[in-house]
């Protein structure tokens, strides 16, 4: 059973890791208050779903220019003071939120401007926070710290909009903006108690497009690595059908708005779940095997929704898609941990949080346009069959991803070591 449950060691063994987790779980709630604040004010003041899904739309360049740039810069810069100054911006940002709620007549150009800010913000921080948890706990002990994130991140995800929903009806809007500014506090406290966390450099080009270019060049030469980036994208754009949601609840499933936030809450409670339960993913040592194995259940589980009408079924298989979804997340982080030399962590934490985003919004695309061809079911299990198909040509064309005795990478500490025995191969006398 304890092979089972989460691991807490990282909680248990490291005090910087412990703060900061806990100042993460609440800032974490505070940004998804936000994110049904402003799906709710944009459509209260326009009526247009169009025009809440445009908002979306227009964070994604600056998402991805703030995760680019985040990166290149988390790898030249203190990432303790980033991880200060991102907290700051990102309550500045929600600030103007909450001052536009307090109007008399709230302007809509807001409402596509703060939360731009707020992605690009977000850009910058996330890598920030993934290239610091290998500075803060033991090698062996980051899979279950990255799995512990994890938990944090579907606790948010799942808990964040129901309290928005509770807020918004009791306080109104300005109420949950001001929330997700105070969030903020707890992160950047836990980050102001952290030691320094400069990154080590040896040689390094300065941040700027040739520093992410250097990045973009590593990430080509490592084919496992590449192959995680793919993988994640093709799991994205073709097994994420949450574009086609809302028409299934009330379509298919005949029902009105709670049914549609059941579809969506689904995966994340899911997640969530198969968070609290990976305690087991330590002990495994071939992750390239074992991530694709979970894109084949999340592309599984999506098709059998596609074609079963039935809700309670459509749910459970949704939860079982998440479950997989997050556990292949983690061992896509520990592949990209180990992989990375610690002066390209930020970078490549950059890339991988681009991909990601990207991969959603592209997904959205990819089951709306489907949907629009053969309908909504067609949209979601054509998808995961196609997530199927590409996990299985990617596992076939790229053999690192199925071998079974792990792979040569390179750890933060600068020396080689082969995932599946531990042993140390090889030390490098140019690392970071």
């Amino acid at each position: 059973m304890r092979r089972l449950v989460a691991d807490i060691g990282p909680l248990r063994h490291s005090a910087a890791f412990r703060r900061l987790w806990f100042g993460l779980s609440i800032t974490s709630i505070g940004s998804q208050l936000t994110v049904v604040g402003v799906a709710y004010q944009t459509y209260r003041l326009t009526r247009s779903t169009a025009m809440v899904g445009l908002v979306s739309l227009v964070a994604l360049a600056p998402t991805i220019l703030g995760s680019l740039i985040g990166g290149a810069v988390a790898d030249v810069l203190d990432r303790r003071r980033m991880l200060i100054a991102t907290q700051v911006l990102l309550a500045v940002a929600s600030g103007a939120l909450a001052a536009n709620a307090l109007l008399p007549h709230p302007q809509l150009w807001v409402m596509f401007v703060a939360p731009g800010f707020i992605a690009a913000f977000q850009g910058v921080d996330w890598p920030t926070r993934l290239a610091v948890v290998p500075m803060l706990v033991p090698e062996e002990e980051v899979p279950s710290a990255f799995a512990l994130q994890s938990v944090v991140n579907n606790l948010a995800v799942v808990a964040g909009p129901a309290l928005a929903g509770l807020i918004i009806a009791e306080l109104g809007l300005k109420a949950v903006y001001l929330a997700d500014v105070a969030s903020y506090g707890a992160t950047f406290i836990a980050a102001v108690m952290l030691p320094s966390l400069a990154p080590q450099r040896s040689g390094d080009s300065p941040a700027g497009l040739r520093s992410i270019v250097e990045g973009l060049r590593f990430l080509r030469t490592e084919t496992l690595l590449l192959a995680t980036f793919v993988l994640d994208l093709n799991a994205m754009i073709f097994g994420m059908p949450k574009a086609v949601f809302p028409a299934l609840g009330i379509h298919l499933f005949h029902g009105g708005a709670s049914t549609v936030g059941l579809l969506y809450a689904a995966p994340g409670a899911g997640a969530m779940a198969a968070s609290l339960l990976s305690g087991w993913v330590k002990h495994i040592t071939a992750r390239g095997r074992a991530l694709v194995m979970c894109m084949l259940f999340w592309g599984g589980a999506i098709a059998l929704f596609g074609i079963i009408p039935v809700l309670w079924i459509g749910l459970i298989l949704l939860a079982i898609a998440g479950g997989a979804d997050i556990v292949g997340g983690v061992f896509r982080v520990a592949i990209l941990q180990s992989a990375t030399p610690e002066r390209l962590q930020g970078r490549l934490s950059g890339l991988f949080y681009a991909a990601a985003v990207s991969g959603n919004r592209l997904g959205d695309g990819e089951s709306g346009l489907a949907a629009t061809v053969g309908g909504s079911q067609f949209a979601v299990w054509s998808g995961g069959l196609a997530c199927i198909v590409g996990t299985v040509l990617l596992a076939w064309r790229i053999p690192e991803l199925w071998r079974r005795d792990g792979t040569v990478a390179r750890a933060r500490t600068g020396l080689e070591f082969d995932i599946a025995q531990g042993s140390t191969l090889a030390l490098d006398d140019d690392g970071p």
